[in-house]
């Protein structure tokens, strides 16, 4: 719910804008924009919110928290009107378009309009005769760029439906009832829309908090499920050990081409105090020995992957935990603007927030950050495995050198991004680099998207076939090579 025009109207009565001094602009999301402002009446805080729901401007009296990285508009506005004074603050006719007229000089005069319509909202700075300098929604097609035109002054009409009776409205709830009698309009403004006003309401905000992390937390809780399945099954590897003892412990009781061996369980007993019986299958196309090779060696795959999974179960619970510490730090944030900031930045502001990949916690090999690229290499089958199975996804991209045993190369994928084909070469060398081939200073290597590898059934730790590889002849380049040398981000 935006406001009307007789409501903006009521707003701009009780601040008393004129005279007011701007000491600060800042904006906590790319539609927020927060103007702190000091006059005869104190410090106050301006808010202008661009939000399709709640587009409004008004006092707000909660604290207005900064952005992670400096947003374009902001930095604009402090360059521009810092320690100006609001000269006119006025509504254009009933066409919800605020036009302050700051001045820091004689020679540095403004207008800031502030168009507060629910589906084409936006802050346009301009000179005074009309020329754009910037705005907070950059619209080419409306010239709302440097260098456009913007004189709203000259339209006519509302946009509001003809001939619609508007007044103010009152804003019921709890919330609203406890506040004096006495309280302005601005004061219950800002507590409706903190509290259940729209997209910038705390129960909005934190019903897509609730969205944002849920579908994690069910997932990852799935996950674990399966893995704990998996354990139980792997734990039970001791066992194929024991067959295989006792199928070579019996190996003068077998007869050729035997398909199941019955014997007598050393390993343990039954009710009565004797061993108890066991039958175990045989392959009859290879030799009791064979059989009893073959048992040791799923013995030990299920040994090394039972170590793995413990490994992904104690990581997925530390993630499970982040994830609901982060949403229940969350749902008690009481400040729709900083609960807004942290649901749109992925900031980390008073505790965790959206969760993010930590790409270099704990990731094993060798990591260069080049050009804002991050290249990983895996020096041997163990650290391969491991960053196929934890550190890449999908569309991020692998190389490897062709007809050599040698590193994996990823380079990770960057949203909207094409890998440019300079950190190509840089992945490249360094596949070169790692592999047996080293010696001959070049050679081809074959490239695809992670999602195109597949594992191979039985193979060793680590091995992959690839699917839909492009090739890539690669000349090694000492100069290249030294320059990547000063790009780790793992020394």
């Amino acid at each position: 719910m935006s406001l009307n025009w007789k409501e903006i109207n009521l707003i701009l009565e009780e601040l008393h804008l004129p005279g007011m001094q701007i000491q600060k602009a800042v904006q906590s999301a790319f539609d927020v924009l927060s103007l702190k402002l000091y006059g005869r009446d104190g410090a106050k805080t301006l808010l202008v919110s661009l939000s399709p729901t709640a587009c409004r401007v008004h006092e707000t009296f909660d604290s207005s928290p900064k952005s992670d990285k400096p947003l374009r508009f902001a930095e604009f506005l402090n360059s521009r009107i810092i320690n100006s004074r609001i000269e006119e603050a006025v509504q254009l006719g009933s066409d919800r378009i605020v036009r302050l007229t700051v001045r820091r000089s004689p020679e540095e005069q403004y207008r800031l309009y502030l168009r507060l319509w629910s589906n084409a909202a936006n802050v346009v700075v301009t000179d005074l005769e009309g020329r754009v300098l910037d705005a907070m929604r950059r619209l080419p097609k409306k010239g709302e760029v440097s260098g456009g035109r913007y004189a709203p002054e000259a339209d006519t009409g509302a946009p509001g439906k003809p001939g619609k009776e508007y007044r103010v409205r009152e804003f019921p709830g709890e919330l609203i009832d406890s506040l004096p009698p006495d309280a302005s309009f601005n004061k219950k403004i800002d507590t409706f829309y903190r509290r259940e006003g729209g997209a910038l309401s705390l129960d909005a905000l934190r019903e897509e908090a609730r969205r944002k992390f849920e579908g994690s937390i069910d997932r990852l809780r799935s996950s674990l499920e399966k893995l704990n399945e998996k354990e139980a099954d792997f734990s039970k590897a001791d066992r194929l050990r024991e067959y295989g003892d006792l199928i070579l412990s019996n190996l003068g009781h077998i007869k050729p081409s035997a398909e199941w061996l019955e014997a007598e369980n050393y390993f343990t007993e039954s009710p009565g105090g004797s061993a108890g019986k066991v039958r175990i299958k045989l392959d009859p196309r290879k030799s009791p020995a064979a059989s009893a090779e073959e048992y040791y060696e799923q013995y030990r795959k299920a040994k090394s992957g039972l170590a793995e999974i413990r490994s992904s179960i104690q990581d997925g619970e530390r993630e499970l935990l982040r994830l609901q510490e982060a949403l229940q730090s969350l749902l008690l944030e009481t400040n729709p603007l900083v609960l807004h900031k942290r649901l749109k930045s992925g900031a980390k502001s008073g505790g965790p927030s959206v969760p993010v990949r930590r790409e270099d916690a704990k990731r094993p090999g060798l990591s260069f950050r080049r050009k804002d690229w991050l290249i990983i290499v895996g020096r041997d089958a163990a650290e391969n495995d491991a960053l196929l199975r934890r550190h890449v996804k999908g569309n991020d991209l692998w190389l490897h050198a062709r007809d050599y045993p040698g590193s994996y190369v990823f380079i990770k994928q960057k949203p909207g991004k094409t890998v440019p084909l300079d950190i190509l070469l840089d992945a490249g060398n360094l596949a070169i680099f790692y592999s047996k081939g080293r010696n001959n200073g070049e050679g081809d290597l074959f490239y695809t998207h992670v999602k195109y590898l597949r594992r191979a059934k039985d193979g060793p730790k680590g091995l992959v076939i690839p699917t839909q590889e492009k090739n890539l002849h690669v000349k090694l380049q000492t100069g290249r090579l030294k320059e990547l040398e000063e790009c780790r981000v793992d020394k």
